[in-house]
């Protein structure tokens, strides 16, 4: 597995992978309708130019150096609030679960957010999705529940979720 920094003409891949993986990971969780809305709005090419172009915001492109292809992305944010990291986005195709990249992807967000010298990471995750377990397994914990209003007659209704690094 190989994590290269995004940049802008990286834009249409991300988008790509982003519906990619969004297809299968919602698919019965939230509708059609909603799933078309978020990535229309989340995805832009002014949206992920807007975040590529704030110092504390980085996308990671994933991907698996023995078959040369991407298999999704990162997206995080350097202090979102003081000392903390927000992970925004940690997507996978459906046909690369299951093979470690999740986990290793993980593991170098802790090391950027150490090196960052912030001593947490947040994250949401909609309630009905099974990545929750998933980062349950990597240490992060539930430590709150929202339900946000994000327009088009739209909620997200979702886990906050928290690894603390401990001294």
């Amino acid at each position: 597995m190989k994590l290269t920094e995004a940049t802008e003409k990286d834009i249409p891949l991300i988008q790509d992978l982003a519906r990619r993986s969004w297809e299968s990971a919602y698919a019965g969780i939230i509708s059609r309708e909603q799933i078309e809305y978020m990535l229309e709005n989340m995805y832009s090419e002014e949206e992920i130019s807007n975040h590529l172009q704030n110092p504390d915001y980085h996308y990671y492109l994933i991907s698996d150096e023995g078959n040369n292809s991407f298999e999704g992305f990162i997206g995080y944010e350097n202090n979102y609030e003081t000392g903390t990291t927000k992970l925004h986005r940690i997507y996978l195709v459906p046909e690369s679960k299951g093979k470690g990249f999740g986990k290793e992807a993980l593991s170098f967000l802790k090391d950027k957010v150490f090196e960052s010298g912030n001593n947490r990471i947040i994250l949401n995750v909609n309630k009905e999705n099974s990545a929750k377990k998933f980062y349950e397994s990597q240490g992060y914990r539930v430590y709150n529940e929202v339900v946000l209003d994000i327009g088009g007659n739209f909620v997200m209704d979702d886990y906050l979720m928290e690894y603390v690094f401990h001294k």
